[in-house]
């Protein structure tokens, strides 16, 4: 009995002695993992289903931990840059948000109106720099079967933003309606010169952007030689309806003369 009680002890010491080794062994090489991860960082991902194009709220995201390692420079660990973001492409539950899937939120004034961009280049200029929430005209230069004109093409066109300041402005967004956009683009591509101008802010500010045609200098000339014309024709046929009617009543003169003799 004390000779097996005896061995016992000893298994169970050498057991012990093993899974000492054994833990320490593990832990460090956890420890030496975990050093060569860098520790760990929060990362935000998606709590559920995000479609695309929707404003990111608070309930819609959650945080992970990542190893260092791991982690891209793309992933978002600061909440405050999902502030006032929407997503560009639809997002699934436990789904890494990064930073190349957001863009700001465009608060437009209609939900039919639409955002067309314009740069500066040597086809279009900005006369002055402007900001968000300003407001412009845009004059185009055409030329038509040989006939060079320049008009006001729209007015009192809202700046939904710009990018850069001052020497740094290269161009901005401006919101115009969803019929109007199409035109927009095609003066831009097709234009032979854009203006843009900055317009002053007044009570008005709500009025929407709307397209205006302004008669050139040669539509007035034009105008003016058409209202000369109709005149003319008026005369003429006033001149033609007056000796008609006298030559009217000359005949019938003669003839009451001719009765007369008769």
């Amino acid at each position: 009995m004390l000779e097996s009680k005896r061995r016992a002890m000893i298994f169970l010491l050498l057991a012990f002695i093993l899974a000492a080794i054994a833990g320490y062994l593990v832990f460090d090489k956890v420890k030496t993992l975990n050093s060569q991860l860098g520790g760990m960082t929060k990362i935000y991902v998606a709590a559920g289903d995000i479609p695309s194009r929707t404003l990111i709220t608070e309930n819609q995201i959650k945080t992970i931990e990542m190893p260092n390692r791991y982690v891209s420079k793309s992933y978002v660990t600061n909440k405050n840059k999902l502030v006032n973001q929407v997503v560009v492409v639809p997002l699934n539950k436990d789904d890494i948000i990064t930073n190349n899937m957001l863009k700001p939120a465009t608060e437009l004034r209609k939900a039919n109106d639409r955002l067309v961009a314009m740069y500066r280049s040597d086809k279009i200029q900005f006369d002055q720099v402007v900001a968000t929430n300003d407001r412009v005209d845009i004059i185009v230069s055409t030329e038509e079967n040989g006939q060079k004109k320049t008009e006001i093409f729209m007015r009192d066109v809202p700046v939904a933003w710009a990018q850069g300041e001052g020497s740094k402005f290269v161009g901005a967004a401006l919101e115009v309606s969803l019929e109007n956009a199409p035109k927009l683009i095609n003066m831009e591509n097709y234009a032979d010169h854009i203006r843009v101008l900055k317009a002053n802010v007044g009570k008005e500010e709500d009025n929407p952007a709307k397209e205006t045609q302004v008669v050139t200098e040669q539509q007035t000339n034009q105008n003016a030689a058409n209202t000369s014309d109709n005149k003319n024709q008026a005369t003429d046929t006033n001149n033609k309806e007056n000796n008609k009617q006298k030559s009217e009543g000359k005949s019938e003169q003669k003839k009451g003369n001719t009765s007369n003799k008769k």
